[in-house]
């Protein structure tokens, strides 16, 4: 039995009245100020804890804070559970949990044929129904005769699990969130005994909250118990798991990318030091990194992205392992200083958590326009590696490659992420530090024949000449090089000489890239290549093309600058080449114009990420054209 059916058989010993399904889209929806967050991510790790693939999606309002009631003010957590195939959140909602009329006319398009809807029946009142925009009411006039409503008095039975508490009405509120927790745990059997030690240990400063919650969990599941809404609890199939040894988490992007950092420096026998400021959606890789005290580790919040950059230049000069972290208006204010660090040649790690502009934009919506910024966007002649995070998980290895890459070719590195990988979560392994494959670390020791921009013959990287260390002072700073001396120079031919040395050592980086790796046929009719967090979409398309029988094949590009030795013969084996961004074509154009090949793409600036039913649309049509 595994850790499903034992919980199943807590709750009922007859497992022959638990349905089994293959895999679920559970979505919990509400005002902003609904707790629907901390539900689902609860929910979540709930469901990881038994065995499942678990891929979730946050969806915040634009607005700090929207009128409630609002269609502006909706917040959202999207939870896809299954045994086997789970790389997105999900196309489709099979299951919505909405708190109030606004969160479910948001989400009506999302539903999945026959979808199961569990309102907050207390909600549907005549002026929360205005706010929302219905004339009318949905749970009476006939329009969700398509789905499974089952109208629950969430509000009003929290309230009444609450009573005798010494609290307000509005206080009683706040845990009507853990209500509806309370009956999908019911509905999905998980161990009550673990929910009530995690209200316990979250709200231990505020015992009567603790209290209160709990109640109202225990309301919600008794509810499912009694009520005659479900004819029997639902079970998701386990996933069965490799059981190699290890600390197990449910990581977000921005925590994956913050223990990335902590374990390359680590490895490579560097303090780590982080220069950042807030900002939407990357400033939880500072929060991560302050949780830690530990003696090794340094985050520092600068009044402002220039301050942040200029300090981890500081840093690294200074020896450390050195990080930025910010999104697309952090990199724009970020670019002098980069550029020094590009004619320094200091090791520092650049993380860009992508969001959807020009300017404040979007904030809280995803996208991938940042990428022709994270290639060209600063003066001069100044090339860069620069790195794609697949999924939340992969935050980790990308940021580790990046370092790696930062201390072995003394260089700053870009690394991008985006707002869909930064607070979406899954289970992951955290490995060891030393686990990790060794660093090069170019640390001048001594000071004979010292020469401070001499190179290393392989990969052109100059030696790191640490202050303080003696015989080893030299020139430092945004002025031209005079070759190994690192004097001061303004000679024509020098510069042109040294522009193209710093190119050519950005270019040696893709020597150390292992060959491209294609998911499907090698010489299939249709390639779908892919970048950052499009990976789930593009694989799970590329998978159902495969099973039925259609000649297609996925890509995906983790290196973007400098691309990969293999890349353009890879890219002319196949008829047709899409590629798929959430922007307007921008890795497009940097293939275009490197390869000279005529390539497909599929682009969307929503704010959203793409739905593998877009991508399968687009394959089948392609296929079928004689074009």
């Amino acid at each position: 039995m595994n850790h499903a059916e034992a919980d199943a058989a807590l709750l009922d010993p007859d497992l022959s009245r638990v349905q089994t399904l293959d895999e679920i889209t559970v979505k919990f929806a509400g005002d902003s100020g609904d707790g629907i967050q901390l539900a689902g991510q609860q929910f979540a790790q709930l469901a990881s804890a038994a065995g499942e693939l678990v891929r979730t999606l946050p969806d915040f309002p634009a607005e700090i804070r929207s009128p409630a009631g609002t269609l502006g003010g909706v917040s959202g957590f999207q939870v896809r559970t299954g045994g086997s195939g789970i790389h997105t959140p999900g196309d489709r909602i099979d299951l919505l949990v909405a708190m109030n009329p606004a969160a479910l006319r948001s989400n009506l398009g999302a539903l999945a044929e026959n979808a199961m809807l569990i309102l907050n029946e207390t909600a549907f009142t005549a002026p929360n129904l205005a706010k929302a925009g219905y004339a009318t009411n949905p749970l009476e006039d006939g329009s969700l005769r398509g789905y499974r409503v089952f109208p629950v008095q969430i509000g009003k039975l929290s309230r009444g699990a609450l009573r005798g508490l010494a609290m307000s009405g509005k206080e009683m509120d706040r845990s009507k969130n853990f209500f509806a927790l309370g009956l999908i745990c019911w509905l999905f059997p998980r161990p009550k005994a673990a929910v009530h030690g995690w209200i316990e240990h979250r709200f231990a400063a505020t015992p009567e909250l603790a209290t209160a919650n709990r109640r109202a969990f225990d309301a919600g599941w008794n509810y499912g118990e009694t009520a005659e809404f479900f004819v029997s609890p639902l079970r998701v199939a386990a996933h069965e798991r490799l059981r190699e040894a290890g600390v197990y988490r449910f990581v977000t992007g921005n925590a994956a990318l913050a223990k990335g950092l902590v374990a390359a420096a680590r490895r490579a026998g560097l303090h780590l030091f982080l220069g950042g400021y807030p900002i939407t959606p990357a400033t939880e890789v500072m929060q991560e990194l302050s949780r830690l005290r530990d003696p090794d580790v340094r985050m520092f919040q600068a009044e402002d992205e220039i301050a942040a950059i200029g300090s981890a230049i500081g840093a690294a000069f200074a020896g450390s392992l050195a990080a930025t972290s910010t999104s697309g208006p952090g990199m724009a204010l970020m670019g002098e200083f980069l550029d020094l660090a590009v004619i320094a040649e200091l090791p520092l790690v650049v993380i860009n958590v992508q969001r959807a502009g020009p300017s404040t934009g979007i904030p809280t919506k995803t996208e991938q326009s940042d990428l022709l910024q994270a290639l060209y966007g600063r003066h001069g002649e100044s090339p860069l590696p620069v790195l794609a995070a697949a999924t939340p998980a992969d935050c980790f290895d990308t940021v580790v490659e990046a370092s790696r890459i930062a201390l072995r070719s003394m260089t700053p590195v870009i690394v991008l992420s985006d707002l869909s990988l930064s607070s979406s979560a899954e289970v992951w392994r955290e490995p060891e530090a030393a686990e990790l494959a060794p660093f090069t670390v170019h640390r001048r020791q001594h000071s004979e024949g010292f020469k401070p921009y001499a190179r290393d013959p392989e990969t052109l990287a100059r030696s790191w000449a640490v202050p303080g260390t003696p015989g080893l002072e030299h020139v430092i700073g945004g002025l031209e090089k005079a070759g190994d001396s690192g004097a001061v120079c303004y000679e024509p031919e020098n510069h042109e000489t040294m522009v193209r040395l710093r190119q050519d050592k950005i270019a040696r980086i893709a020597n150390d890239y292992a060959p491209c790796v294609l998911h499907g046929s090698a010489d299939a009719e249709l390639l779908l290549l892919g970048w950052g967090s499009t990976f789930g979409a593009i694989r799970e398309a590329c998978d159902q093309l495969l099973g039925e029988g259609r000649s297609v094949a996925s890509l995906h590009l983790r290196h973007l600058n400098p691309l990969p030795a293999d890349l353009g013969a890879l890219l002319r084996r196949h008829r047709r080449v899409v590629v798929i961004e959430n922007n307007t074509g921008q890795l497009w154009q940097r293939l275009r114009a490197e390869y000279l090949l005529d390539l497909g793409r599929l682009n969307k600036v929503q704010g959203t990420s793409f739905q593998v039913a877009e991508i399968v649309d687009r394959a089948i049509a392609l296929l079928e054209s004689r074009a």
